[in-house]
């Protein structure tokens, strides 16, 4: 009789050695060949197993009625009839794989315990898929809504996880141990930069507008110079200061960013060349930084899933903690799309316009600027 990892049909067999859901697929199904009874109180649909053939078994083994108990150990009439079941979905399914199925099995008794590494494999297997699409999601330069499409993936795999959640109990140690994926700044591209320093520019000659912006941070700058002159504007306008390219200058000497590289006349070049809006620079700058979020979310959450030592526990918590990093960035630019109330006006600046909600149409220009990218 050969032995199970000899067989030639859709992995039952391969040369390299299988992974352990494939002897616990081997292991449940040996027990439903010797206690087919046991085949309707499993918790498992075919969806769950990794190997196809085996899914087909099991498809089989619940479609052909449970024989009577005693008459099935005199003869192989039930076994007979799975198999003519099986064989035409699985045409490569070897004779003799039931009876191996048989050996592979240690303890029929231990049917639960096979049942729920395989529901645990499949969870993995699927968290996975929908990580790979999220990130497949982002990565896709054709997409005419990039941002409305990867909170979709994304919506996807938070409920999919939510779903699961409730199907695996927690455990000590239920948060991952493993090592994921550094946070990496978002590629500071040609557009990305402009964009960042139009912002710069338009809040320092329309600060009210700063006051309803707070859905944009510094971290969401793909250049942390940028950011930390973001942090400077919004500081003077809350605090109530003056705003304007040489107080905002002044602010960014107090904290240490005039370099060598970034000059006092480049930035004041760059803080002087406005052009467009505040609000509409800054919703480009966000929904970068959520697609950017994204692909680290997609990254963390295939770290987990690949590495083998996770449990699905674990995968489930770490999943739900990396996607709560990207809702978190998701609300910021739900509340910079959204209407909201125009902001009081500011001493001797007369009335502001009203805030739009999202993006508004804006010709684009590169400032001319000294500063260092």
């Amino acid at each position: 009789m050969p032995h199970p990892s000899e067989e030639t049909d859709d992995r039952l067999t391969a040369r390299t050695s299988p992974p352990p859901v494939h002897f616990a697929e081997q292991a449940l199904l040996g027990a439903l060949v010797l206690e087919p009874a046991l085949a309707a109180e499993v918790d498992l649909e075919a969806a769950h197993f990794d190997n196809r053939t085996h899914a087909v078994l099991f498809d089989a083994m619940r479609t052909v009625p449970p024989p009577d108990p005693e008459q099935h150990e005199k003869d192989t009439a039930w076994l007979a009839a799975v198999y003519s079941e099986a064989r035409p979905q699985a045409p490569g399914l070897p004779h003799t794989y039931l009876h191996t199925l048989v050996q592979a099995c240690p303890q029929p008794d231990h049917a639960p315990a096979y049942a729920w590494m395989i529901r645990g494999d499949h969870a993995r297997r699927t968290v996975r898929v929908h990580a790979e699409r999220l990130a497949q999601t982002v990565a896709d330069t054709t997409l005419p809504h990039p941002v409305e499409a990867t909170m979709k993936v994304a919506d996807r795999l938070g409920d999919l996880v939510d779903r699961l959640a409730g199907q695996f109990a927690p455990h000590p140690g239920s948060l991952p141990r493993t090592p994921v994926p550094p946070d990496t700044v978002a590629e500071a591209g040609e557009e990305a930069v402009d964009d960042e320093q139009l912002l710069l520019a338009t809040a320092t000659e329309s600060p009210w507008a700063v006051q309803t912006m707070r859905w944009l941070t510094p971290g969401d700058f793909t250049v942390p110079l940028y950011g930390s002159l973001w942090r400077c504007i919004t500081g003077l306008v809350h605090r109530g200061g003056t705003v304007d390219p040489v107080t905002v200058l002044w602010e960014a000497q107090q904290a240490g960013l005039l370099t060598g590289t970034t000059t006092a006349r480049g930035l004041l070049d760059l803080l002087s060349d406005p052009h467009g809006e505040p609000d509409h620079w800054g919703t480009r700058i966000v929904a970068r930084a959520l697609l950017h979020r994204a692909r680290t979310v997609a990254d963390r959450i295939l770290a987990f899933a690949d590495d083998p030592a996770t449990t699905p526990y674990q995968l489930i918590t770490g999943s739900r903690r990396a996607l709560a990093d990207f809702s978190s960035v998701h609300a910021r630019w739900h509340r910079a799309t959204s209407p909201a109330p125009a902001p009081p006006a500011a001493p001797g600046r007369g009335t502001p316009p009203a805030i739009r909600a999202g993006p508004v149409p804006a010709p684009v220009r590169k400032p001319r600027t000294g500063l260092a990218r």
